[in-house]
């Protein structure tokens, strides 16, 4: 059946009425005001989080990008021209800090002595963290979305978690991976049909779910941030 992935597209992290733009925030971030980088971090935290899970397919790993992507942002708040979104700067640094991961765990591979006793890297399909969502009725087809995802093609499936599921434009995504407007399309068009081999029915709203990065595993996250750069912990 054909996929229905215009239903799909929904923006995150959306302007919440009353909320200071990123500019203001970066401005009184970088005087020192840990409160205001505590906002950026919990409005980006998810797209981060996704763009990062999208090449690594472990949360884990992804989570550790997330924690150094943060870490970096803040330490080089000073050297952030503006010239792209802040958005589209913080999905950068994490695609090629998941890259990095992925290409060293290819080179440890490469230098494995054969017994076969190393771990793979991320060669293999990791389960997503259980969680309340897991434990909803839709569990079954969430499970089945994720690993029709994971098996996509390391190109075709970041293009696809920032497109399809986390919402990006095109134009967006293009600046995030640094890639033109056809190859974002091309990989875009590859990995729906990628897809429907592994689903025979609409995804519908279901996909909207996957990935989640909010409530106590953004508070941890924050936390680990602020720890790793002597911050004080505030309250968004």
């Amino acid at each position: 059946m054909e996929l229905n992935l215009q239903r799909l597209k929904v923006r995150s992290s959306p302007a919440v009425l009353n909320e200071p733009p990123d500019q203001e925030l970066i401005a009184r971030a970088r005087k020192g005001e840990a409160a205001s980088f505590e906002k950026l971090m919990r409005r980006y935290n998810q797209r981060v989080f996704r763009a990062a899970r999208s090449v690594l397919r472990n949360d884990a790993e992804a989570e550790d990008v997330v924690q150094e992507t943060f870490v970096r942002a803040y330490r080089h708040l000073a050297d952030f021209e503006e010239r792209s979104s802040l958005a589209t700067w913080l999905t950068r640094i994490a695609v090629h800090e998941a890259l990095a991961r992925v290409r060293r765990s290819r080179l440890s591979v490469a230098l494995d002595d054969g017994t076969g006793r190393r771990e793979r890297g991320f060669s293999r399909v990791e389960s997503s963290q259980s969680g309340p969502e897991e434990q909803a009725s839709s569990r079954e087809l969430r499970s089945v979305l994720v690993a029709a995802i994971d098996s996509l093609p390391e190109g075709l499936r970041t293009v696809f978690m920032l497109r399809e599921i986390e919402g990006l434009s095109t134009i967006e995504t293009c600046e995030s991976l640094q890639l033109s407007t056809e190859a974002v399309r091309v990989r875009l068009h590859r990995a729906r049909l990628a897809l429907r081999q592994y689903v025979e029915k609409q995804l519908g709203e279901e996909v909207h779910g996957l990935f989640t990065f909010a409530g106590t595993r953004c508070d941890a996250m924050v936390a680990r941030v602020f720890q790793k750069l002597g911050l004080p912990l505030t309250s968004a």
